[in-house]
């Protein structure tokens, strides 16, 4: 590990308006590269926007379901984001109220996991088969645990109570696939079409201890812990949605599995699933069939009749996300090469349900942005701001803007 960067190099690119402060004009959302402002209106929209990282490298929010908050012992919110430069790739600490930026780990050639523990303010993540868990408090790093060359396994979550990570692995036919074929154009069907055997499994953060939990010969990812129970695991059977019955949960202590949403039409797709923050639903995207009609729907965990709220084509999102008291949604879009096939839904969304449809607000126009990045909505902790990940002033960085209308 290279030596952690000082407050000093960061100091003068971290001092950025505070989240309360007037933007200066109404601009072209990515007019400029650079934007001649760290803060601006856009002009079609008329909500105010920021970019929260500096320009010093390149520097990425996570996944749209993986949360990057946590609170401070001052109580302040701080996000956790990824870092790029010429010395490589690092996870740093943006706080949203004082707008500074700290390093959180020394500079890797790569890290992948992004796992922020709300409780212990251990951030786990990975490199290469190293699995280490350090603290956003006092920066004090530990090694967790250490994949086997015979079980090259990633992590992806953690548990409620923050005593189990958890991934999937696929076998080794399928790893080859992947290393054969790295465009996801060239390897998602063969994935699925190969019946690999597929496994998930945990790791207890104190001992190390790796468990394998499931196992079946199909594709499966996208696990997630439940955010409130600690025996729920979430996973998927990845592949083309259409041939798949995507969406399961697994209970960690008895292994019992349950499908959360049958398909019923000819050609209809669900995916893109994630939890609400108490737990009790599982929303994912909804088209009956594909690309013809589209919804947020949303599974209830202990059963139930779905919830399900249409949109129209050009609202539709890649991804979807629900703000901490639950009562609005974001998206981020999508170009015309989507699923949807959209004419004009180049924009960051904020919707508002209303009977079963969803009320759409455009927040931030996507025009100059490049959808081959997916900008992955998150809600602010405070449910004030839709953060996004967006490459319209050239490279990636990670941006807020405000869901009131900005002053005229």
């Amino acid at each position: 590990m290279r030596n952690y960067l000082t407050a000093a190099l960061l100091g003068a690119a971290a001092v950025l308006p505070t989240l309360g402060a007037r933007a200066q004009a109404h601009l072209e959302t990515g007019g400029q590269q650079p934007m001649p402002a760290a803060e601006w209106v856009d002009q079609a929209t008329g909500h105010k926007v920021q970019r929260l990282t500096p320009l010093d490298g390149g520097n990425g929010s996570f996944y749209f379901h993986n949360n990057p908050f946590l609170k401070t012992v001052a109580g302040q919110d701080e996000m956790v984001f990824y870092h790029t430069d010429e010395q490589g790739q690092q996870l740093r600490l943006l706080n949203l109220q004082t707008r500074q930026v700290r390093p959180l780990t020394g500079y890797y050639k790569r890290i992948v996991g992004e796992i922020v523990g709300r409780r212990s303010h251990e951030v786990y993540y990975q490199v290469e088969n190293q699995v280490y868990a350090i603290n956003a408090d006092t920066r004090k790093n530990r090694k967790v645990y250490a994949f086997p060359s015979d079980f090259p396994g990633s992590i992806s979550t953690l548990n409620a109570d923050e005593t189990l990570l958890a991934g999937s692995l696929g076998g080794a036919e399928a790893r080859e696939i992947f290393k054969k074929y790295p465009a996801k154009s060239d390897f998602f069907n063969r994935i699925y079409d190969a019946k690999v055997q597929h496994i998930l499994f945990t790791i207890n953060t104190k001992t190390g201890k790796r468990e394998e939990i499931y196992q079946e010969n199909t594709w499966l990812g996208h696990v997630q812990f439940s955010p409130t129970d600690p025996d729920l695991l979430m996973y998927c059977h990845e592949g083309p949605w259409g041939k798949v019955d995507r969406i399961w949960h697994i209970s960690i202590k008895t292994h019992a599995t349950k499908l959360m949403h049958q398909r019923t039409v000819d050609g209809e797709i669900a995916g893109h699933e994630f939890f609400s923050p108490d737990g009790k639903t599982i929303w994912f995207d909804l088209q009956q069939p594909r690309s013809v009609t589209f919804y947020l729907a949303g599974a209830p965990v202990a059963g139930g009749p779905e919830r399900r709220y249409q949109l129209q084509r050009n609202e539709w999102s890649i991804h979807y996300n629900i703000s901490p008291d639950q009562t609005l949604f974001a998206g981020d879009g999508g170009d015309p090469g989507q699923v949807a096939k959209a004419t004009d839904g180049q924009w960051i969304y904020l919707f508002r349900p209303a009977g079963d449809q969803f009320q759409a607000e455009k927040l931030v126009s996507m025009a100059h942005h490049g959808y081959k990045l997916e900008p992955n909505v998150h809600f602010s902790p405070d449910g004030k701001w839709v953060i996004f990940r967006a490459n319209f002033e050239g490279k990636e960085q990670v941006y807020a803007v405000e869901i009131a209308k900005a002053a005229s």
